[in-house]
């Protein structure tokens, strides 16, 4: 009975091998079968196999998406018969990278200076001395200067950090999926974790001020934790499991090797378990968080860079390092130098890295210079790609994404944006509608921007929303170029 079961029969097979697949479907068919997916999905599509990029390529696809980003843009799209990806692609570069005299644009006015801005979602995070203020978005956008303080640190923020909820102790429900929750440390040796308005956890330990925060979580899904570094020279490892309010029990470990205090931290990209720190006299530590029976044993290599430590970045298995006036990497697997050269622009003040387009770009004395890892591996004195020049005074804020990139300073009135994959300036922005201030606070995401302009009376919070602008902008001024780009910007990842 069991060799005629149908499910096994040899006619079954045949008519299982030759059923229909999806590549046998029609084109309008898997068209109408995109409707369904969103602009990621289609990427994916694009780039599986030629038949499937034949059929996102197709104008009524595009159509949609145009419609559901931009369905203020309905005569434009309307009056395009062909070409539709290719408008909508450069529209899109074009917005990631500022192209635009009308954003949206709204302007609060604060009264204390501040240390830090960090953009994310619906929210505007600005620390100021032990505060925290929250600013919604939808409020600033409806003109109301609106927020509310997150005040029980007793002395300045630090460093301030947004980590997913569901790693916490605080998750519930999947209605918070998505929700982070914001941790913050401060120079009253603290370590706080805020949701709902409220400080949840309090972490204690340090024995001097916390310094920095590990820039993500490290480990498994079978616990993460984050780490913290301070004025005592340790690194300390936390869980987000804890359930105290005080923080009892979150203490996890504690790493001691450095001799001064640690200014910098990053997680690695080949293994989520090890974090690199790099300290006030330029000793760099790698650690392996998965390793806890003996604190001495958690380190698993060691470097040094012989300059002032500027920024350090993690991608892969290299650990990317500006210091002096130079820039290097370090192979975290055998811990040798992979390259390293001198920018030859005297004093760093900022730092950023592109690794997936081999870019890198330096903060120095009125110029930011963009680099080309590849050509400059081994050699000194080496060439920049392009000069980002035009600033006045130091360039220390620095904000690098594969559309672009942004350049600002204390002194320096306006932010400078600059394309990722040329050098090309694409724009550049006050930051305050009505007084002559420099930028001492700027954050990017997408197509959005905020500034903190201040003078010696008053600060603006300048917010900025490119995303329906229109007017494309036509006054800017180009970079000094040293050698032609391989580069480029487009990108058809909706990331």
């Amino acid at each position: 009975m069991a060799d005629n079961h149908p499910l096994t029969s040899p006619s079954t097979s045949t008519n299982h091998d030759s059923a229909t697949k999806v590549t046998d479907m029609d084109m309008d068919s898997l068209v109408n079968c995109s409707s369904y997916l969103t602009l990621q999905d289609i990427s994916n599509m694009a780039v599986s196999c030629r038949f499937f990029n034949r059929v996102v390529c197709s104008d009524s696809i595009w159509r949609r998406l145009f419609r559901e980003r931009w369905p203020l843009l309905e005569p434009f799209i309307n009056s395009q018969t062909t070409g539709l990806r290719e408008a909508y692609l450069a529209r899109y570069n074009a917005l990631q990278q500022f192209k635009f005299v009308d954003p949206i644009d709204t302007n609060i006015y604060v009264e204390a200076k501040s240390s830090d801005l960090l953009l994310s979602k619906n929210s505007v995070f600005l620390s100021k001395g032990p505060l925290i203020q929250i600013f919604s978005i939808n409020k600033l956008l409806e003109g109301k200067a609106s927020f509310f303080s997150l005040n029980d640190h007793r002395a300045r923020i630090t460093s301030i950090r947004l980590f997913p909820l569901r790693e916490t102790s605080l998750f519930r429900n999947e209605a918070h999926v998505n929700d982070n929750v914001l941790v913050t440390s401060s120079c009253d040796h603290s370590i706080r974790l805020w949701w709902k308005g409220s400080c949840q956890r309090c972490f204690r330990g340090h024995n001097g001020p916390v310094t920095v925060l590990s820039d993500k979580l490290l480990g498994d899904e079978n616990g993460k934790v984050f780490a913290s570094g301070g004025e005592d020279s340790t690194v300390r490892l936390w869980s987000l499991k804890s359930t105290g309010k005080r923080g009892q029990h979150a203490l996890k470990t504690t790493l001691y090797g450095h001799e001064k205090p640690i200014v910098f931290m990053s997680v690695t990209g080949h293994r989520d378990s090890l974090l690199v720190s790099m300290s006030k006299d330029s000793k760099v530590r790698v650690w392996d968080a998965s390793i806890s029976c003996d604190r001495n044993s958690s380190c698993v290599g060691m470097s040094s860079v012989s300059g002032v430590p500027v920024g350090m970045k993690c991608h892969d298995s290299l650990v990317y390092i500006a210091y002096g006036s130079s820039i290097g990497a370090v192979d975290l697997r055998t811990m040798k130098t992979a390259f390293r050269t001198s920018t030859n622009q005297g004093r760093l003040y900022s730092f950023d890295i592109l690794p997936s387009k081999y870019l890198a770009c330096t903060g120095g004395l009125g110029r930011a210079m963009l680099w080309d890892i590849r050509k400059n591996t081994g050699t000194w004195g080496a060439k920049p790609m392009a000069e980002l020049d035009e600033h006045v005074g130091p360039v220390t804020h620095l904000h690098m994404d594969p559309y672009k990139i942004v350049t600002g300073g204390p002194e320096d009135p306006h932010v400078r944006i600059w394309s990722a994959g040329t050098g090309n300036q694409t724009n550049f922005l006050s930051c305050s509608p009505r007084i002559s201030s420099g930028c001492c606070a700027m954050a990017a995401d997408g197509f959005r921007i905020v500034t903190l302009g201040y003078n010696q009376e008053f600060g603006v919070l300048r917010f900025r929303d490119f995303n329906n602008a229109v007017c494309t902008n036509e006054r800017v001024t180009g970079s000094k170029f040293w050698c032609p780009s391989t580069f480029d910007d487009g990108d058809e990842s909706d990331s």
